[in-house]
Formats: C-alpha cells, sequence, structure tokens
C-alpha cells in the first residue's frame, strides 16, 4: 500500500506541476503580446523598423524556449511516474499488459492550455487503471488468504471437544466398572454365581455425544444394579427358609449370616443410588469436582472496576469487594464512609467505567448499622455495578449523590422520610410520602407508631 500511496502522490505532483507551467506560459505569452501595445511609440517604432528590422527568431524566442522547457519537464514527469510504475509493479507481481499507458508529451508548438488538460486527463485515466488494478489485486489475494484461517479454528475446536468427550467417556466407564464390581462382591456375599452378561453398559454410549444421555443411562444402571441385588437378596432369604431338610439344617447359620451380609449390602446399594440418582436429577453428579462452585461471569468485570479504582484512588477507599450471588450476580463495591462520594464520582466520570444511570438507591437498618444501597448502570459498556456504603444508626448522615445523578433526588428523600437518613448537599430534602408532623421513621426496625389506635 506504501508503494501505491507513493506513485498516486508523484502523479499528483506531476499534473499540478504541469498546470502550474502551462498557466505561467500562458501569462508569459500574454505579456509578451501586450508589450507593443503599453509601448506604442510611432516615432522610435518606424526608425527601429527602417534601422534595425526585427527578426522573427527573436521576437518568438522566448515563447519557444519555454515551450521547449515545459516539454522538458513534461518528459521528466512522465519519466518519473513510468519509473515509480514500474517499481510498483515490480513489487506487486503486476503483469505488463495491466500497466498505465505512458503519457505522451504534446509537441512544443501546441498551445499550453491544451498540452495541460490532455495530460492532465491521460494522467487521471492513468491513476484510475493503477487503483482498479490494484484493488482487484488485493481483492484476489483476501479471498485466496480467507480460506486457510477458516479452516484453522473448527479443526481445533474439534479435537478439543473431543479431549473433554473421550475424558467424559473414560469418567463413565470407570464408574460403570465400580458400579459393576460392587453387584459382584454383592452377589458373591449372596451366595449367587456372578451373571456371565458382565460388560458394561457404558460401553453402548460411545455412540452418544450428549451428557445428559450418559447421566440417563448412569441412573437407569444404577437402577438395575440395586433390583439384582435386591433379587440375590430375595433369593438368599428364600433358600435360608424355604428347606427343612436335615441336610441344610447344618448349614442354616452360614446361610443367615449370608442373608444378614446380602441385606447389609442392599442397604448400602440403595442408599449410594438414592445419592445418585438426586445427584443426576439436579442436573450433575455428586461429586467434589462437580459441585464446587464456578466462578461469576461477572468477576473480570469486578477485577478491572477494583483495579482501576485503587491506581487512580488509593487501595485504601474500599471496605470490600464482591459478587453478590442473591442480585443477579452484580459486582458489589463497598466503600467506606469518608471516600463513598469520591468513589461515585469517579466511577460515573471515568473513561473506563462510564457509569452515567443511576437506576436505584435506597436505605436498609440492619439494626447494628444502617446501610445506603446504590445500583449503577454504565450504557458504553452494557454493565452494572453497586456501590454500598455504611454509616451510623444513631447519627445516619451520609452525602448527596444528587449533584452527580440527579435521578439520586427523590430516592434520597424518600430514604431521609422512611429511615431518618440525612444526604448532606441535597438541595430540597424532605418528607415525600409521610407528612412533616409525623414522628418516628416507619422503616426502622425499632419504630412504634405513635398512635397506636390507628
Amino acid at each position: 500500500m506504501s508503494g501505491e500511496k507513493d506513485l498516486d502522490q508523484l502523479k499528483k505532483e506531476a499534473v499540478a506541476k504541469a498546470k502550474a507551467e502551462a498557466i505561467a506560459k500562458r501569462q508569459a505569452k500574454a505579456a509578451g503580446e501586450g508589450a507593443p501595445k503599453q509601448e506604442d511609440k510611432p516615432a522610435e517604432q518606424a526608425l527601429s523598423q527602417d534601422t534595425h528590422p526585427v527578426e522573427p527568431a527573436q521576437t518568438a524566442g522566448t515563447p519557444a524556449e519555454d515551450g521547449a522547457d515545459l516539454a522538458k519537464k513534461k518528459a521528466a514527469a512522465a519519466a518519473k511516474a513510468k519509473a515509480a510504475a514500474l517499481a510498483k509493479k515490480k513489487r506487486e507481481g503486476i503483469e505488463e499488459e495491466e500497466a498505465p499507458a505512458p503519457v505522451e508529451t504534446t509537441p512544443a508548438s501546441a498551445q499550453p492550455s491544451e498540452d495541460g488538460d490532455d495530460l492532465a486527463k491521460k494522467k487521471a485515466a492513468a491513476v484510475a487503471k493503477a487503483k482498479a488494478a490494484a484493488a482487484a489485486k488485493r481483492k484476489a489475494m483476501e479471498l485466496a488468504g480467507e480460506s486457510t484461517p477458516a479452516e484453522e479454528t473448527p479443526a481445533a475446536q474439534t479435537s478439543d471437544e473431543a479431549d473433554d468427550l473421550a475424558k467424559k467417556k473414560a469418567a463413565a466407564v470407570a464408574k460403570a466398572k465400580a458400579a459393576a464390581a460392587a453387584k459382584r462382591k454383592a452377589m458373591e456375599l449372596a451366595g449367587e454365581s456372578t451373571p456371565a452378561e458382565e460388560t458394561p453398559a457404558v460401553d453402548a454410549s460411545d455412540d452418544g455425544d450428549d451428557l445428559a444421555k450418559k447421566k440417563a443411562a448412569a441412573v437407569a444402571k444404577a437402577k438395575a444394579a440395586a433390583a439384582a441385588k435386591a433379587k440375590a437378596a430375595a433369593t438368599a432369604k428364600a433358600k435360608a427358609a424355604g428347606t427343612g431338610d436335615a441336610d441344610t439344617a447344618a448349614g442354616g447359620d452360614d446361610e443367615k449370616a449370608k442373608a444378614k451380609a446380602a441385606a447389609v449390602a442392599k442397604a448400602k446399594a440403595a442408599a449410594a443410588a438414592k445419592a445418585k440418582a438426586a445427584g443426576a436429577a439436579k442436573g450433575g453428579d455428586v461429586s467434589p469436582a462437580d459441585t464446587a462452585e464456578k466462578p461469576s461471569a461477572n468477576q473480570p468485570f469486578l477485577d478491572k472496576y477494583r483495579k482501576v479504582i485503587e491506581e487512580n484512588l488509593g487501595a485504601d477507599v474500599l471496605e470490600d469487594s464482591y459478587i453478590n450471588k442473591l442480585s443477579k450476580d452484580v459486582p458489589t463495591l463497598v466503600a467506606k464512609k469518608d471516600t463513598y462520594f469520591k468513589v461515585a464520582q469517579f466511577l460515573k466520570y471515568n473513561e473506563l467505567l462510564g457509569f452515567d444511570y443511576l437506576s436505584e438507591l435506597h436505605g436498609t437498618d440492619f439494626v447494628t448499622h444502617m446501610e445506603v444501597y446504590v445500583h449503577l448502570f454504565s450504557y458504553k459498556n452494557r454493565q452494572s455495578v453497586a456501590l454500598k456504603v455504611k454509616i451510623d444508626r444513631d447519627e445516619p448522615t451520609i452525602e448527596s449523590l444528587q449533584p452527580i445523578w440527579a435521578g439520586a433526588n427523590w430516592p434520597e428523600c424518600e430514604a431521609y422520610d422512611l429511615l431518618g437518613i440525612k444526604f448532606t448537599g441535597h438541595p430540597n430534602l424532605h418528607r415525600i410520602m409521610l407528612g412533616e408532623d409525623w414522628v418516628g421513621h416507619p422503616l426502622r426496625k425499632d419504630y412504634e407508631p405513635y398512635d397506636v389506635e390507628v
């Protein structure tokens, strides 16, 4: 692109130079024709014609020299433009056939105005042709260069998905093997022979890519294992109680022991199956890895807000910061009482934050203290943040945010009316629901009506 810009610049300079020279030539010619009229003296003109006749070569000498100089300059400019075009074609590999037609200079005897116009038209045509060729080449290169990256990304994603699927399948197979081993152990305790079809049913899930199907298959297998264990225990009990022959009387104690072991195993299996079914119903296994709390998607935004504030205002302006799980994971900042107004002002006017809209402000009585909660939104970044501050309950006073956000006017009046929180700097703090003669603040925990009958 730099070569194209240089070529265009050279052509524009050559055109401008040619036009300027043509104008200068016309002015010089006009001045040469007008000079004899200004010095019109009949006596001196006749004398000069009689004694010293003017030769044609001398009178026409200046325009001819100017034309020759102009022709040389035009030829030099055209050669320079052509050399730049050839250098560009050599860099970009353009065919010789696509090269712009060389600019032909007109003879010096032609009129300067026509020479300048023709040269400008030819150079403009050459510039347009060169730009069209460059644009066509860029488009071809872009079309040729888009295929490789587009095919690489899906391959990488496919490999990642294949690795995840392989890990999930391996975990499912290991779980199925553990269930099968437990079943075999229970069958051995019950005195039954191990069934021949002990191949884990998870092998059939190799064709399924959906995790929900695998979980459903695992739950069904657990239920089947529990049913098999129950059947084995019932068979053992029937064997222990269904015969009274003398041959089996001696082995009665062994049968009872086996029955008890089978009952214990059945109870354990039922408890494990119940826990597993409950975990599957909730959408995940009960393993510690799956039940671990995942980080919030808004955690990066909270880290960004805290970092920007600490870099500009200091590390001691915030008392705490966290993700509020009870309020749609909104990033929450807890400011100190003496830095509350400064932090609020920074949240609005900082370029990286830009929280220009106050959507909510209210107070809360926590018995030990009071708290002011402010919810802000940034239209530029499409993000939210909550700002909190803890204040003394006996003297609940804090700076007003009305000078920063005009929308804090009425919410602060409401907090003053119902909780008695005073906002210093508010332009007109007054009760908006109750009368000015109302005694107390109804949202305080220790509020008692002045007139209980009402």
